[in-house]
């Protein structure tokens, strides 16, 4: 068999993304018919061709289960476990420093974020069981500005020399984003950046707080650490209604900065007094107390006031939060 020359390859790609965006009606029709082919087709064709394509096509639609046990009082027992960011660059430009963590269980996107002056590179990853990353295949098949990172085909958007979004699927479950913004070549660093991702040393999120036992109804659904520094680091975590599971619900955040009491009623919180504030308008209703450490410690959310003390109540605190990654490259 002959050997397939670079640009033969690449041509035979785009071909049969082309094909596959022009006739396929959804994913699951893509998945099925991919599978009646190879089941009727079995002579040989070329290896990069084959892993290229089907890593481009293949949408996972299973979704994840969530065990909830059931606590006295109608309350269920939080996911509370220590999210985990899978993938890293290799290659950053110099003098960026990461300053944001974010992710959570389930399909809660994890993000991470460099800072350098003006600049900012945020490397995201969302999973296809996701309802709106599970097309992304046949999105980057629909469109012309087409790139390869690591055999696998992208896409670039919103490329103004300055700023740039790459996007790709790391692997059959994940879709991966670089986003660079207010960077000279922006495209050519999103470029090398992608280029440069492994999974080969997943961090862990390790915050000041975490969740303890939730009201009925609420799971967790993301915890973030960010800061300039290990002197400044906050976390914050939210919670998500089973109704709405990938919007969050309650908000909870644990730092140094004081959240602000004008308008609040002194509250019982955490065997001390804290303070509440009434939702008024946008505003939503609030109970903050602060924390032996002289940190804040503030929970939000549309909930009634004794639920929000109930969470606040509930948060276990952490004496050795793992802040030391921040402002570091």
């Amino acid at each position: 068999m002959n050997q397939l020359s670079e640009h033969e390859t690449e041509a035979l790609l785009r071909e049969g993304l082309d094909r596959l965006a022009e006739r396929a009606p959804d994913g699951h029709d893509v998945r099925n018919a991919l599978a009646r082919e190879r089941q009727s087709r079995r002579r040989s064709r070329p290896r990069l061709v084959l892993a290229a394509v089907a890593a481009a096509v293949i949408v996972v639609t299973a979704g994840v289960p969530i065990v909830l046990n059931a606590l006295p009082g109608d309350q269920v027992t939080a996911a509370a476990g220590r999210p985990v960011v899978s993938f890293a660059p290799g290659w950053l430009p110099d003098g960026f420093t990461e300053q944001y963590r974010s992710s959570g269980p389930g399909t809660t996107p994890q993000v991470r974020r460099w800072v350098e002056g003006p600049g900012r590179i945020t490397l995201s990853a969302y999973s296809t069981a996701d309802p709106d990353w599970s097309q992304t295949a046949l999105r980057i098949a629909a469109l012309r500005d087409q790139v390869v990172v690591g055999g696998r085909v992208g896409m670039v958007t919103g490329d103004t020399g300055t700023a740039a979004l790459l996007t790709w699927m790391a692997d059959d479950q994940h879709v991966l984003t670089v986003a660079v913004e207010a960077v000279p070549d922006a495209r050519a660093v999103a470029q090398e950046i992608a280029e440069s991702v492994t999974a080969d040393a997943p961090a862990r999120i390790r915050g000041e707080a975490r969740f303890g036992p939730l009201p009925g109804g609420l799971r967790e659904f993301s915890t973030t650490v960010q800061g300039a520094s290990p002197g400044d680091g906050s976390t914050a975590f939210d919670a998500s209604a089973d109704t709405a599971p990938r919007v969050a619900a309650l908000h909870v955040t644990a730092g140094a900065g004081s959240p602000g009491l004008s308008g609040t009623t002194p509250v019982p919180v955490r065997g001390g007094t804290g303070a509440y504030r009434a939702p008024a308008g946008p505003l939503e209703g609030m109970v903050a107390v602060q924390l032996p450490s002289g940190h804040w410690l503030t929970v939000s959310g549309r909930q009634p006031r004794d639920e929000l003390v109930a969470v606040a109540n509930a948060v276990v605190l952490d004496p050795a939060p793992d802040y030391g990654w921040l402002g570091t490259d």
